[in-house]
């Protein structure tokens, strides 16, 4: 019997209205091969979707689409205090998180509560409060597009950077993610570089002062400068934080004393999108069901029935107008679907 559905809705946390031409739901990789012999058949082009957290649906998706939905966590290696943890794709990331707290290893607290699936984050590279999915990874297993052939890729062949990794940019659509393999630690020392993080860690009682009271922490933070997606339409974090030259930043720097920036090891400075937003009059700013959320300027919310032109339009917008103003150039973090 052909997995195979034509014409399904997408689901995505921005809730943006598109069906799939072609779609099937997955819990079996060895599954893989059979689809992708079908959509050869129809002569489908193949697009791989998880939770849809980090995507703009710009319209209907030709082809077929394939969400994975393989489950399973599990230590499969030891060395001393760290383990291997190996998690199939389906899997929820931040259940993953709460899991490897359960089994007693920290190193992925700082990641909590982030949107999406396991087999998403290693494309995206998922970062938060000073920590990359990068800093815990060793290897994943991919499976080509083109005969449904696994193979694993090292640190180094995922060619990870800020929410950039080579699944990304250097090979889109041809890979399909199928398990993730990181090295936590039960003994890993609290990651505490954001000021908010680390004095709320400090003010906790000292039995509190571990892996779960820091998730909690992030939990909490999050909560409060993000909008749930169940609540209010959004992708999380919009645009990336833009990085420029010292010359450039010690220029803007003169003219806004108060600009958020961050030193990077390059000597490139990082800045803070959110703060470029707010300040080129953003922050709240809504064009009919599109606008930049009230509480965090980096978030583009939808407020009931906005279209993914409508999203584009908007964040077209924003990014001409922080361009203006600071001669810097945002980069929208989700990727658009369909491609071109």
């Amino acid at each position: 019997m052909s997995l195979l559905q034509s014409h399904v809705a997408l689901t995505n946390t921005l809730r943006l209205p598109a069906q799939a031409q072609w779609y099937a739901a997955f819990d079996d990789i060895a599954q893989l091969p059979a689809l992708l012999a079908e959509a050869a058949k129809h002569q489908a082009a193949i697009t791989v979707l998880g939770e849809g957290s980090n995507v703009v649906l710009q319209r209907d998706v030709p082809g077929l689409v394939l969400q994975p939905k393989m489950r399973g966590m599990e230590i499969i290696q030891w060395q001393g205090s760290r383990a291997l943890v190996e998690c199939q794709a389906g899997e929820s990331w931040d259940a993953l998180v709460q899991w490897t707290l359960e089994q007693g290893l920290a190193g992925l607290e700082n990641l909590s509560l982030i949107p999406g699936s396991v087999g998403a984050a290693p494309f995206q590279n998922i970062g938060a409060y000073g920590v990359e999915l990068a800093d815990r990874f060793d290897s994943l297993t991919a499976c080509s597009l083109q005969d449904g052939q696994a193979r694993q890729f090292s640190l180094e062949e995922c060619q990870f950077s800020y929410r950039d990794s080579f699944f990304k940019t250097i090979e889109p659509g041809r890979w399909l993610i199928s398990s993730v393999r990181l090295w936590l630690d039960r003994e890993q020392a609290p990651v505490l570089g954001y000021a908010d993080l680390a004095s709320r860690y400090q003010a906790l009682p000292q039995a509190q002062r571990n892996a779960a009271g820091l998730r909690q922490i992030v939990c909490d933070l999050r909560r409060s400068k993000l909008p749930d997606p169940a609540v209010l339409a959004n992708a999380g974090s919009f645009f990336k934080n833009p990085q420029v030259s010292a010359e450039h930043y010690h220029t803007l720097q003169q003219r806004y004393p108060e600009l958020v920036a961050y030193p990077q090891a390059s000597g490139l400075y990082k800045l803070a999108a959110g703060w470029l937003i707010e300040r080129a009059g953003w922050k709240g700013k809504r064009l009919a069901d599109v606008g930049m959320h009230a509480q965090q300027a980096l978030v583009l919310v939808n407020y009931g029935a906005a279209s993914g032109a409508d999203v584009l339009a908007l964040a077209a917008q924003v990014r001409a107008s922080v361009a203006a103003m600071f001669a810097v150039e945002l980069e929208q973090e989700p990727i658009v679907l369909p491609r071109g």
